[in-house]
């Protein structure tokens, strides 16, 4: 099931790329932004009431409070500065450029997380971010 999630996911992923891209037309990047942040949220939100959910908010801990927030500040950053890639740049080439976040993740993972970095993991990160290279110029 998780692979038919992430499958979605990204498929999901490239068509809000693409229909960014011609929504982003004429408007500023920041607007448009809080414009997308705005649907995503009322979707979110839609989805714990509608999963009863909700219940579960006075469970959560201080620390995971701190970790949620900063995770939403990262989101936040990031698509600020998706969406003006996209607005000034090819949709083509800022895609795999964003994608790098994966070889970022492996390497946080490691760091962070202390996620096993195994041969496999290197090539596979070696590997992307040489297609990413080779996409971009």
């Amino acid at each position: 099931m998780w692979f038919i999630l992430a499958l979605a996911s990204a498929v999901f992923a490239a068509l809000t790329s693409i229909l960014a891209k011609v929504g982003i037309d004429g408007v500023n990047s920041n607007l448009a932004t809080a414009i997308r942040t705005l649907v995503v949220l009322f979707m979110a939100w839609g989805m714990v009431f509608l999963t009863n959910a909700q219940v579960g908010l006075q469970d959560i801990s201080r620390k995971s409070w701190i970790f949620l927030i900063l995770s939403g500040l990262a989101t936040g950053a990031s698509w600020l500065c998706y969406y003006k890639a996209i607005q000034i740049g090819e949709v083509s080439k800022v895609v795999p450029i964003d994608k790098l976040s994966v070889v970022i993740t492996l390497i946080l993972a490691f760091i962070f997380l202390h996620e096993d970095f195994t041969t496999k993991s290197l090539i596979g990160a070696a590997l992307i971010t040489a297609g990413t290279l080779v996409m971009v110029l």
